[in-house]
């Protein structure tokens, strides 16, 4: 009995997923769920009293997994560096409506008031921002990051891994290893070329005494 009553919220979690990933949240109805899921509405009921109850659960548990995937990235040994990168490639290999998931979290969340909203909010924080940021503060800590807001550079850091999820970047990166190369030599390389050093007088000098290579003073 207890294994049929998890099948059954399995798939109505399920098919919840794929309806609000399709459809904003107004446009989906319960009865939709129910015919998607292949339950009755009775079922339905029984387990989730209502729509924003249903939602707010397939999104807390979805965040929960994350957290926990995200997590693992942060507990295992090595540098900054190599951490930061293990996060980012273990939710990039996330099937990607797993992936798209975590934007229903802006699209949706104004939709919610109150505690139910901060409890969102706050989940999707736990899920991948505090993780960088964990990571970011070691990596300070070390020498290797910066000095700057912890919490402002682990946005910054999700922010770039959003933009590396658009459809535009899907075709301009060819896979996820080019992706997530792009993200992580964006953060931590960043976008502008080093200056080029002004040559002293010193060095002018220097470089008009050698001798150019096939020049008439090669083998003098």
């Amino acid at each position: 009995m207890y294994a049929k009553s998890e099948a059954t919220i399995a798939a109505i979690l399920s098919a919840a997923e794929k309806l609000f990933l399709a459809r904003n949240y107004a446009h989906v109805a319960m009865d939709d769920i129910a015919e998607a899921a292949g339950v009755t509405k009775g079922a339905l009921y029984h387990h989730f009293k209502s729509k924003k109850d249903l939602y707010l659960a397939m999104m807390h548990g979805d965040l929960g997994q994350k957290q926990a995937r995200m997590h693992a990235g942060v507990e295992m040994a090595g540098s900054c560096f190599e951490r930061l990168r293990r996060l980012t490639e273990s939710f990039l290999e996330l099937p990607p409506e797993k992936r798209d998931l975590i934007k229903l979290v802006r699209r949706d969340v104004n939709i919610f008031k109150g505690a139910a909203r901060d409890r969102l909010v706050r989940a999707y924080q736990a899920a991948l921002p505090d993780q960088v940021e964990i990571i970011l503060r070691d990596g300070m800590r070390s020498g290797k990051v910066t000095d700057a807001d912890p919490r402002l550079l682990a946005w910054m850091f999700v922010a770039i891994v959003e933009v590396a999820l658009t459809p535009y970047a899907g075709r301009v990166l060819d896979d996820r290893a080019a992706m997530l190369d792009f993200v992580m030599g964006l953060f931590f390389q960043g976008a502008g070329r080093p200056a080029r050093r002004a040559l002293s007088r010193e060095d002018r000098r220097a470089r008009t005494a050698v001798p150019v290579w096939g020049s008439s003073q090669e083998g003098a």
